[in-house]
């Protein structure tokens, strides 16, 4: 993610830089730096009774049955939905301007969905209130607590309405999030066992250790994490971002920018102007495919300094899940896509 410590980025920072199980014993080597994260006291999973989840802030949420009228993140509704859970409302990026399905909508038919705001600072408290809703769900991307895309200035108002969950994204790696999420799905209904996630987990699993073996037979080649703007480029480090710590985990030779360029940014990612976009050799870049960043095929037509790189003249880009879909389902591919690049990159460095 656009994702030491202080400052902390604002999330506008974060939104335009670009910049998350019981997994076999390969997976475990490579380890989570926290705690696990199971989920907390009486889990409803489907039942009658009181029901409750133990959030990464340390609060629980409850209720006295088990949430029906779920209001989440796009992405996070996006992974629930993957486990056989639907949400009633969203918040954060669903729809494009030409009313197709953003890419953090996943599978979910988003004409069903109604979206209390679809942009940044965007959220609409009387269609909240209107949903009668049991719970809130967000993901979050400081240390803070903070609640992913739930406007700061209105939070209290809309805390008040119905119990929230906020399950962390931050400074840890991809399994962690993974863990939580499918935990909290099976609190709200799903099977967590079922064929379709078994598989599920199963490819992931296959995928972790295919990354690993290609990262460790090209170590050679160099992988520039990148988002894009109008007027800068931004250079990811892999602390912090859930989905590059898990990478570097698996060996993968990521280009890392010094924390000193990183510091304004709260130390996520350094800041380039198009001029300086060569700074950092690289023989692959992976590209923020949100579309709030500026695609590589728009680049090519508007940034001369971006068509000479040695990656983009070898066809070398790829893009990158900056924002992962938190199910075992969503993750598998994107690991599986960046050890085919890998595999396939040629030495331009």
């Amino acid at each position: 993610m656009p994702q030491a410590r202080l400052p902390q980025p604002s999330r506008r920072g974060l939104l335009a830089a670009g910049g998350a199980l019981g997994l076999t014993a390969v997976l475990a080597a490579c380890g989570d730096k926290k705690k696990d994260g199971s989920a907390g006291g009486d889990t409803g999973a489907g039942g009658s009774g009181p029901w409750s989840f133990e959030d990464d802030r340390g609060k629980t949420a409850r209720s006295d049955a088990t949430p029906r009228s779920i209001v989440a993140f796009t992405g996070v509704a996006a992974a629930l939905f993957d486990y056989g859970i639907e949400v009633k409302g969203v918040f954060g990026p669903t729809t494009t301007k030409g009313g197709k399905a953003d890419v953090q909508a996943g599978d979910m038919d988003v004409s069903k969905l109604t979206v209390l705001g679809n942009t940044w600072g965007d959220f609409s408290i009387e269609k909240y209130a209107s949903l009668a809703p049991d719970v809130l769900i967000s993901t979050m991307f400081d240390a803070k607590g903070t609640l992913w895309y739930v406007p700061e200035e209105s939070t209290d108002k809309i805390l008040k309405l119905a119990p929230s969950v906020g399950i962390s994204v931050y400074d840890r790696r991809l399994t962690q999030p993974l863990r939580r999420i499918e935990a909290l799905a099976e609190s709200l209904g799903a099977d967590v066992r079922s064929a379709k996630v078994t598989r599920a987990k199963k490819r992931f699993e296959d995928a972790s250790e295919r990354l690993r073996k290609v990262a460790g037979a090209n170590k050679d080649i160099k992988v520039l994490v990148g988002s894009a703007s109008q007027d800068l480029f931004y250079v990811s480090g892999s602390n912090l971002s859930v989905d590059l710590e898990y990478f570097k985990a698996l060996g993968v030779n990521l280009v890392e920018p010094p924390e000193k360029a990183k510091s304004e940014s709260g130390g996520w990612f350094e800041n380039l102007s198009w001029e300086n976009v060569d700074r950092y050799p690289a023989d692959l870049i992976m590209m923020d495919n949100r579309t709030s960043a500026i695609q590589p095929a728009a680049l090519d037509k508007s940034e001369p300094t971006w068509r000479k790189l040695p990656a983009v003249r070898a066809g070398q880009v790829i893009p990158r899940v900056t924002e992962p879909i938190f199910s075992y389902d969503k993750c598998a591919p994107i690991l599986e896509d960046l050890a085919d690049a890998i595999e396939k990159a040629k030495k331009l460095t």
